[in-house]
């Protein structure tokens, strides 16, 4: 055993290591369990052909739309809210049109880049 003096944010620690040698060294490490395989996403509704979509900026889950088809929106305004990592996030449309059609509802988990609205 050899022993140390570590110091962390001011505070002095004595510590003692081992030191590992011959066969206790040469044991292989244990091996990582394989990462399971990622459950397939559901297949979302296209976007109309033309039209300009606003997707979700990060995974999490739809809290509430807040538009419907065929209302008008512009630049700005607001059309759903996400929850991501315990914060709710307000997402905007990107541009004038109207509302084609609603590809997510409140309470669905979506994936970064899913198309939450479609805007013609």
């Amino acid at each position: 055993m050899k022993k140390f003096n570590i110091t962390v944010n001011g505070k002095t620690y004595a510590v003692e290591v081992e030191e590992v040698t011959g066969a206790q060294a040469a044991a292989p490490a244990p091996k990582a369990a394989p990462a399971p395989k990622a459950a397939p996403a559901p297949a979302a509704a296209p976007a109309a052909a033309g039209a300009k979509t606003v997707t979700a900026p990060m995974p999490g889950t739809v809290v509430s739309v807040k538009v419907n088809v065929g209302d008008k929106v512009t630049s700005g305004t607001l059309v759903a809210v996400l929850e991501a990592m315990k914060m709710e996030n307000e997402i905007f449309a990107g541009a004038d049109g109207v509302v084609a059609s609603i590809n997510a509802n409140a309470g669905d988990s979506v994936n970064t880049g899913d198309v939450l609205v479609s805007i013609n």
